[in-house]
C-alpha cells in the first residue's frame, strides 16, 4: 500500500439521506456528525496522521438561513461533547478557513478546542471550515504581496507556506461521498497529485467499513507523480 498520511474527505449526501427516508434535512446532519465521529475514530486507530474533514464551505452560505444556523450549531454541541476524547486520545484540532466569518457562538469552541488539543501529537484533524480553495490560493498571493517578495523567490514550497496547511503533507487520498466526482473548491493546491475515490454511499452510512474499502482500493493504486513508468516517490 502507498504511504497514507493525509486523508480527505468531502463529506457529501446528508441532505439525500435523509430526503429519500423521509426525514428532515436537520436528521440528516445529525446523522452526518454521528458519521464524522466514528470515522475520525477509526483514522485514529489505524494511525493516519492527518484527517482533514470538508464541514463548511464559502458556498454554502448560500442555503437558507436556518439550515446554516443549525450547521453552526451542530458544530458548537459536536465539539463541545468531543473535547475530552481529542484531549484523551492526544487529537489536535486545526481549522482550514476563514474562522473571521463563523458565527461566535461556534468560533468561540472551535478556537478554545484548538487551543485546548494545541499540544496533540497522535492525530491532526483538519476541519476545513468556511473554507474555498480559490480564496485560500488567492489569500497566499496577497500575504506574498504584502511581504514584498520578489517574484524570482516565489516558489511550490514558499507558496506552500501561506496556505492553510503550512507544514502538512498534501493528500494522499481524497474521498467524496455520495455519487458525485468534483473536488468542488477543496484542496485545490494541494490536490495536485491525490489519489481521488467517489463512492455512491451518501455521508451518513460512511462506516469504518466503507472506509476500509476505500482505503484498499488506495493500496492498490501506483503514484508515479507525474512521471512514467516505475512508481516514483
Amino acid at each position: 500500500m502507498p504511504p497514507l498520511t493525509h486523508l480527505a474527505i468531502i463529506m457529501d449526501g446528508n441532505g439525500r439521506w435523509a430526503k429519500a427516508r423521509g426525514l428532515s434535512r436537520s436528521d440528516g446532519h445529525k446523522a452526518g456528525t454521528t458519521a464524522a465521529r466514528a470515522i475520525v475514530q477509526e483514522c485514529r486507530k489505524l494511525g493516519i496522521p492527518y484527517l482533514t474533514l470538508y464541514a463548511f464551505s464559502k458556498e454554502n452560505w448560500s442555503r437558507p438561513k436556518q439550515e446554516v444556523g443549525f450547521l453552526f450549531t451542530l458544530l458548537k454541541d459536536f465539539l463541545e461533547t468531543e473535547l475530552p476524547t481529542l484531549l484523551q486520545q492526544e487529537i489536535r484540532l486545526h481549522v482550514l478557513g476563514d474562522l473571521n466569518g463563523v458565527p461566535l457562538a461556534t468560533r468561540t469552541m472551535v478556537q478554545h478546542t484548538m487551543n485546548k488539543t494545541a499540544l496533540g501529537t497522535a492525530m491532526t484533524l483538519n476541519l476545513a471550515l468556511n473554507y474555498s480553495g480559490r480564496h485560500e490560493i488567492v489569500r497566499a498571493c496577497q500575504r506574498l504581496l504584502a511581504q514584498k517578495v520578489a517574484p524570482t523567490d516565489v516558489n511550490e514550497e514558499l507558496f506552500a507556506q501561506h496556505l492553510y496547511t503550512a507544514g502538512m503533507p498534501d493528500p494522499d487520498l481524497i474521498i467524496r461521498t455520495s455519487g458525485e466526482q468534483r473536488l468542488s473548491n477543496y484542496l485545490l493546491f494541494q490536490s495536485a497529485y491525490s489519489e481521488l475515490y467517489f463512492t455512491d454511499v451518501a455521508w451518513p452510512d460512511f462506516h469504518a467499513s466503507e472506509l476500509h474499502l476505500a482505503l484498499q482500493d488506495f493500496a492498490h493504486r501506483q503514484r508515479r507523480f507525474g512521471a512514467t513508468g516505475e512508481e516514483s516517490a
